[in-house]
């Protein structure tokens, strides 16, 4: 493993929020505060010392605000945007005499205020919006029309992840809750299922065990408040659906407060299953990586009982701590990337390059060895 921050001009030095590998080439999109996106791509350099290298390739700048968060579709076509003020942009890709072009597909307008968090359907039809004006919006992206208002948060809508199976959306929000969503379709249009999630879940406190057990179990608070000084609570599902991680979580024994991530297992989606140690600072994103790895075989202390191991990323203020299931201790710590916040995190669809954007103006990529998390694993369909 090798890499760090490229210092290269990303965004004209204003903060980088956001960035999204491709899901089939090694391109790169960035979005920050000088209104732009741009493409990079990425490539390894070949010398010992040198960290990997980032080639800007175009700029897509059709936002007036900041962008404060890109994705691409499952299958690369498509790209979407979300920016300050409520915008959120469909780009589509055109290949082109010199290469290729992101042109304008769609607008979508009807948040009141800043987009903060999106995420595509696993099919790529259709995308769910998070937003400051308290929010979650489904939107049909072929047509470019709203399906369906998520509404009951109190608060921003810092971070929003749709079910790779498609049965489950899950909003985390400054008001100190995560709701689970789960499609209960009604009715029938044009022979398909109409789409209807339906509010199944709030997580907002849980019971903890006393140090004292002679006294009652402590009814405390999940997530962080308002005070939290970050836009993003980006959290993930893992590839196969079978887990959720929540960013943005606190502990409090007595008057210690413990920055933490909630797993939540498929099975049992009301409450935490597994809490992930301490960090020393608040957690603000999760990602998870596109591949699974064969077992290295000390299942024993596993975070679950998988075929197959999954590794994910998260990023507090300032550290990345990248995990796997098959071991409790994360496999990978590195403090100290940034002077300012970290805001995303990227895995490329090789596995082979780890991306974080920060407020500070810069990226950080880190490069894994040919194996060095492990052998893909097949999974039998």
């Amino acid at each position: 493993m090798r890499g760090g921050t490229v210092q290269i001009n990303w965004h004209d030095l204003q903060p980088v929020l956001t960035l999204d590998f491709h899901p089939v080439s090694r391109r790169l999109a960035t979005g920050g505060g000088d209104h732009d996106i741009k493409i990079w791509a990425i490539a390894s350099d070949e010398s010992e010392e040198k960290l990997p290298t980032a080639s800007y390739v175009s700029s897509l700048s059709s936002h007036s605000s900041a962008v404060n968060v890109l994705r691409f579709s499952p299958s690369g076509e498509n790209l979407a945007s979300g920016a300050d003020g409520g915008g959120i942009i469909l780009w589509t890709l055109h290949s082109t005499d010199d290469g290729e072009a992101w042109k304008i597909h769609k607008s979508l307008l009807f948040h009141r205020k800043d987009v903060l968090d999106l995420q595509w359907s696993s099919d790529g039809s259709y995308l769910v919006s998070a937003s400051v004006d308290n929010s979650c919006i489904i939107w049909d992206a072929n047509k470019g029309v709203v399906q369906q208002m998520l509404e009951g948060h109190l608060h921003y809508v810092q971070g929003v992840a749709w079910d790779p199976l498609g049965q489950y959306i899950a909003s985390l929000s400054s008001d100190r809750t995560c709701k689970i969503y789960a499609n209960k379709p009604q009715g029938k249009s044009k022979n398909t299922e109409k789409m209807n999630f339906v509010c199944q879940h709030t997580l907002v406190k849980a019971e903890l065990q006393n140090h004292d057990e002679s006294k009652p179990p402590v009814k405390t608070h999940l997530f962080h408040d308002e005070t939290l000084p970050s836009f993003f609570r980006r959290l993930a599902w893992s590839p196969d659906g079978s887990f959720l991680v929540l960013p943005a979580g606190l502990c409090k024994y007595s008057s210690e407060v413990i920055n933490t991530a909630y797993i939540l297992s498929r099975r049992d989606l009301s409450r935490p299953a597994i809490q992930l140690p301490g960090a020393s600072k608040a957690i603000v994103a999760v990602r998870f990586c596109p591949i699974v790895f064969t077992l290295r075989g000390s299942q024993s202390e596993g975070l679950f009982k998988l075929p197959y191991r999954a590794v994910f990323a998260v990023a507090t203020f300032n550290s990345l701590y990248v995990y796997d299931t098959e071991s409790a201790a994360p496999i990978l710590i590195h403090a100290g990337l940034h002077y300012a916040a970290i805001t995303d995190i990227a895995w490329s669809p090789d596995a082979k390059y780890l991306s974080l954007s920060s407020r500070d103006g810069y990226c950080t990529i880190i490069e894994f060895e040919n194996e060095e998390l492990g052998q893909p694993h097949v999974i039998h369909g």
